[in-house]
C-alpha cells in the first residue's frame, strides 16, 4: 500500500496524473472488489438508537451496549436528531435515505474522509488477535471512497492515543464507594511466651466522598481474615455503601478480570447480606482505587510510623493502638478542604449509606460437592444427606460453625447440624429412598416389640438370632423372615413353632419353617411345659439337642429328617410319619 504525504508541493502535471495513478491503484475497486454497502444498516442503528432512547428510556451508555456503538456516538445521534426536532416514533415517510439526508448530509459535505472511532479502536486493540491492519479492513469497508488509507489511518490514531495519557478525576458520590485493600507494611508482634516475633498485616478501608478511613491489624490476608476485617469495617462506619471496591487478592476476588471479574462465593455471601455490591479494581491499575493508596499512605505516615519505636505483645494490643491513633486522624483538619474526615463524614456518607442489617454476617465457607451414589455430600471429611435424586450432581455446600446447607441450582435442598467427626456421616430419613427407610425402620428394640407382642417364644427367637450374629444387623433379615411368617401361618402358629424350636434347641427360621410345613407346631403334648421355655431358651445352643429329643421316638424321627435346615424338608414327603 503505497503511503500519503501530509506535506504539500508544487506539482506539475507529470505529478497530477502520477498521483491520479496511485489513486486508481488504490481504489477500492480494484483493489478488493466493490466496498460493501452500509448505509442502510447505519440508518436502521441510528432507529434504535432513537427508538431505545425516547421509547425503552435507556441511558447513553446502555443504548451503545445494546447495539454496538460508542456512547460518544449515542450522544451525538441524539443531539442531531433534537437540532433537526425530530421525536419518536419517526414520521411514516421519512425512510431511511431522507433520514440520513436529514441528519448527516451536511456533515458529509463539510468533510472529505470518514472520522474512525478512535475510542472503539483503541478498546478493540486490547482484544488478543485484534491488530490496526485489520480494524482499518473493516472501517475501510464501512466507509468505502471516504475512508482514509491505511497510513494515515495509523498516525491519526497514534495521534488520539498520545492524547490518552492523562487521568481522569474521579467524582465519588456521597456513601457510595468504600475502596479496600491491604497496606504493604507490617507490624512485628511479639510472642511473650516464645519470644517468637510475628508479623501483622494492615487493612485498609477509606470512604470515596468523605476520605474517612478505617484500619485494623490481622495476621493474614486469608479469606476469614479478609471476612472479619471487612465486617468489623463496617461496623465502624456503623453503615454499608453500595459498592465495595476491593484489590484482586485471591481471598476477595476468584477471577480477575478487566471486564467481568468474579468475587468469592463467602465474599458475595457477605456482600448480599449487607446489601452491597462487590466492583474489583482492574487488574494493574491502581488509579481505579486511588482513593484507598492514598489512605494507606496517610496510614503509614499517621499511625504505623507513629508505632516503630512500640513493642507489642498481642493483636488485641496492636489494635487498640491503631483504634486510639485512627480517631485522630479521621479529626486532622483537610489541607485545602473545609473540615475533617469525620465531618465529611458524617454529613455527607453517612446519610447516603444503608443501615447495617439486624444481624451480623456469620463466616461461611462455599464447597462445591459432587453427590455420591450413597446420596452423601462431602464438606470438611465429613458427608452429609441430600435428596437421592441428586445422585450424581453437582451441589454447592455453605459450611458455617454450627449448620452445614446444601444448594441445587440456587435452591436449598438440605440441611443439617455440623459434625466435627471426620469420616462420618449426617443422614436425614427424609432424604432416602423409600426402600431404604423401610429397612432403617427396624432396629433391635422394634424388633424385639414386635416378638413380644406375638408371645414369650417368638421375642425368644428374635434374641436369639440378633445376639448369635457376628453383628446384629446380620440378624435383621431372619428377623423380618419370621414376621413374613406370621401373615402367611397366622401369629398363634408362629408363636407356637418357635416355642417348638426353642424346646428342640434350634431356634434358627427354617427351622420353625419346616416346623409350620410338618404342622408339627399343633401338637401340645410335643411342647415343653411353660414355665420351662424361657429357660430352655437361655440354655440353647447351635449343636445341643436337649433332652426333648429323645422322648419320643416318633418325635425323634420326625426331628431327625428336619435337621438340613433348607426350605425343602424331607419330612413332608412322608406326612404319615407325623400322626
Amino acid at each position: 500500500m503505497l503511503p500519503e504525504w501530509s506535506v504539500t508541493f508544487e506539482r506539475n502535471d507529470a505529478e497530477i496524473a502520477l498521483e491520479l495513478a496511485f489513486c486508481w491503484l488504490s481504489c477500492p475497486i480494484f483493489t478488493r472488489g466493490e466496498p460493501m454497502p452500509a448505509k442502510r444498516s447505519a440508518m436502521r442503528k441510528i432507529r434504535e438508537v432513537l427508538r431505545l432512547k425516547y421509547e425503552a428510556r435507556l441511558s447513553h451508555e446502555k443504548i451503545a451496549a445494546a447495539t454496538g456503538m460508542s456512547k460518544g456516538a449515542v450522544t451525538n445521534t441524539v443531539q442531531r436528531a433534537a437540532q433537526k426536532g425530530l421525536i419518536w416514533p419517526l414520521p411514516a415517510d421519512l425512510d431511511e435515505a431522507r433520514l440520513e439526508g436529514l441528519l448527516y448530509v451536511q456533515a458529509a459535505a463539510r468533510e472529505r474522509y470518514a472520522q474512525p472511532d478512535y475510542a472503539v479502536i483503541h478498546q478493540e486493540l486490547k482484544r488478543k488477535g485484534v491488530t490496526l491492519q485489520l480494524l482499518w479492513e473493516e472501517y475501510e469497508q464501512v466507509h468505502g471512497e471516504q475512508a482514509y488509507r491505511y497510513s494515515q489511518f495509523c498516525v491519526h490514531y497514534h495521534e488520539y492515543r498520545g492524547t490518552l495519557a492523562r487521568s481522569m478525576r474521579q467524582v465519588h458520590r456521597a456513601g457510595e464507594k468504600v475502596f479496600i485493600d491491604y497496606s504493604g507494611d507490617t507490624v512485628a508482634v511479639i510472642d511473650p511466651r516464645s519470644g517468637e516475633i510475628f508479623t501483622a498485616e494492615i487493612f485498609v478501608a477509606t470512604l470515596g466522598a468523605s476520605k474517612y478511613a478505617y484500619a485494623e491489624a490481622t495476621w493474614t490476608q486469608s479469606l476469614p481474615d479478609w471476612i472479619g476485617s471487612n465486617i468489623r469495617m463496617l461496623e465502624f462506619f456503623q453503615a454499608v455503601p453500595s459498592l465495595w471496591i476491593p484489590d484482586n487478592l485471591k481471598a476477595a476476588i476468584k477471577k480477575a478480570c478487566r471486564y467481568e471479574p468474579e468475587a468469592t462465593s463467602t465474599y458475595e455471601d457477605c456482600a448480599r447480606h449487607y446489601g452491597g455490591a462487590i466492583l474489583p479494581a482492574r487488574p494493574f491499575h491502581a488509579k481505579d482505587k486511588a482513593a484507598v493508596e492514598m489512605s494507606v499512605l496517610v496510614v503509614q505516615r499517621w499511625i504505623l510510623a507513629r508505632l516503630r519505636n512500640r513493642q507489642f505483645f498481642s493483636l488485641h494490643e496492636l489494635n487498640a493502638a491503631i483504634a486510639q491513633l485512627l480517631v485522630d486522624l479521621n479529626r486532622r483538619p483537610f489541607k485545602k478542604l473545609p473540615g475533617c474526615r469525620a465531618e465529611a463524614f458524617e454529613s455527607i456518607d453517612r446519610p447516603a449509606m444503608k443501615p447495617l442489617p439486624a444481624s451480623r454476617y456469620e463466616y461461611a465457607e462455599w464447597i462445591k460437592a459432587k453427590v455420591g451414589i450413597d446420596y452423601h455430600a462431602e464438606a470438611h471429611r465429613h458427608y452429609y444427606s441430600v435428596p437421592h435424586a441428586l445422585v450424581g450432581e453437582h451441589v454447592m455446600v455453605r459450611v458455617t460453625d454450627s449448620t452445614v446447607e446444601c444448594f441445587f441450582k440456587g435452591g436449598r435442598v438440605a440441611s443439617h447440624v455440623r459434625s466435627y467427626l471426620q469420616g462420618k456421616h449426617t443422614t436425614l430419613p427424609e432424604h432416602m429412598p423409600s426402600a431404604h427407610r423401610k429397612h432403617m425402620k427396624w432396629t433391635p428394640g422394634r424388633l424385639l416389640n414386635w416378638g413380644q407382642n406375638i408371645g414369650v417364644g417368638t421375642r425368644a427367637v428374635v434374641q436369639w438370632q440378633l445376639e448369635n450374629r457376628p453383628h446384629p444387623e446380620q440378624g435383621y433379615r431372619a428377623c423380618l423372615g419370621l414376621l413374613n411368617l406370621s401373615k402367611t401361618y397366622g401369629e398363634e402358629r408362629l408363636e407356637a413353632a418357635c416355642r417348638r424350636a426353642l424346646a428342640l434347641g434350634a431356634p434358627h427360621r427354617k427351622r420353625i419353617i419346616a416346623i409350620l410345613k410338618a404342622k408339627l407346631d399343633q401338637h401340645p403334648e410335643l411342647f415343653p411345659a411353660p414355665d420351662t421355655a424361657a429357660a430352655t431358651a437361655s440354655r440353647t445352643h447351635g449343636n445341643v439337642r436337649g433332652a426333648d429329643y429323645f422322648r419320643d421316638p416318633l418325635t425323634t424321627s420326625t426331628e431327625t429328617t428336619t435337621t438340613d435346615e433348607g426350605d425343602d424338608d424331607s419330612c413332608l414327603s412322608n406326612p404319615r410319619s407325623i400322626h
